[in-house]
């Protein structure tokens, strides 16, 4: 099930003004410098080794295994291009608005069939 915090990040995902590092060396490395040069906090972030981070720095490691992948690209994301974000925001929030689509389950437990049964209903809700 996807958050409304999750699909307003992709929303500001399309605000970015460069493309989000492809490689796990260019990846890790941008980590690394956004926690200012610790290999350790890096490694706790991501549940690995400060030597295994020190090692796709270094270009020694090259393909993560599937489940990293995944953790590295998002703590990337989560990070890039903050003040672009900042700036995203700040402009739905002022000027355009945020639309909001939401499914949700309305109605009664009740017999199938009845028209008290639940049924999953659209919303938009227009957030100015």
């Amino acid at each position: 099930m996807v958050t409304v915090e999750e699909e307003l990040g992709r929303a500001v995902q399309q605000a970015f003004t460069r493309p989000v590092p492809k490689s796990a060396g260019a990846q890790m490395r941008y980590l690394v410098r956004q926690h200012r040069g610790s290999t350790q906090q890096v490694a706790d972030l991501l549940g690995i080794s400060r030597r295994t981070v020190e090692r796709y720095v270094k270009g020694q490691i090259k393909h993560p295994r599937p489940q990293l992948a995944t953790r590295l690209e998002g703590e990337v994301r989560i990070r890039w291009q903050p003040q672009v974000r900042a700036r995203a925001r700040q402009k739905a929030a002022t000027t355009d608005g945020i639309m909001i689509d939401v499914q949700a389950r309305f109605g009664y437990t009740a017999a199938a069939g009845s028209t008290d049964q639940s049924r999953i209903r659209h919303l938009d809700v227009d957030h100015d």
